[in-house]
């Protein structure tokens, strides 16, 4: 299956694109690539770019001279960016930085909204996704009020269990509001039970 083909199954479980829309996508998408720890976007920096990611893991996180506190990973198959800053495109406020080497297709905020004025389908999409993110947004704040750190980490591994073995102690605890050593007592307990 061709990359971009990812992408149109995806767009095709939410409207039915006819091939002059899909020609319109895709003539704008660009191939990228990213080494792990490199960044998609600074805080600071206006995002100008919606990426598809075919094969890696984004952390989407916020620094203070404080501390980090991680507000999001993503994974194969997700679109990423700091959508704040690419819908308002104005400075990014949260760092999306590669976990893993990253492979992804890219499409320009001003290409992709020439897409969305020319096809209604193309906005539909669009309005689709940001209810989706809504959604997740709203559940993710759910879960951070009412459930343990073990109940969401959980609700992580089950997402992406390969993956979250490799991401760091650290940025998973941020992810989760608690310490380090939280989150290694976490594990431990669940490797005794297993």
């Amino acid at each position: 299956m061709l990359r971009s083909d990812r992408i149109k199954n995806i767009f095709g479980q939410l409207v039915d694109l006819s091939p002059e829309e899909w020609q319109a996508f895709t003539e704008h998408l660009e191939e990228v690539s990213f080494p792990k720890n490199s960044f998609l976007c600074r805080a600071g920096e206006t995002a100008h770019y919606l990426y598809f990611i075919y094969r890696g893991a984004v952390r989407v996180y916020h620094q203070t001279e404080e501390q980090e506190f991680t507000l999001n990973f993503h994974f194969e198959n997700e679109f990423v960016t700091a959508f704040s800053s690419f819908i308002t495109q104005t400075p990014s406020r949260v760092n999306l930085q590669a976990l893993e080497p990253v492979q992804a297709s890219r499409i320009h905020h001003q290409h992709l909204y020439q897409t969305y004025q020319q096809y209604h389908h193309a906005e539909r999409i669009g309005r689709l996704f940001a209810e989706t993110l809504y959604v997740q947004k709203t559940n993710r704040e759910i879960d951070l009020l009412s459930l343990s750190a073990e109940q969401q980490y959980l609700n992580l591994l089950q997402k992406n269990p390969k993956l979250i073995s490799s991401i760091s102690v650290k940025h998973l605890a941020s992810y989760l509001g608690i310490h380090p050593e939280s989150l290694s007592r976490i594990r431990h307990k669940l490797a005794v039970n297993s």
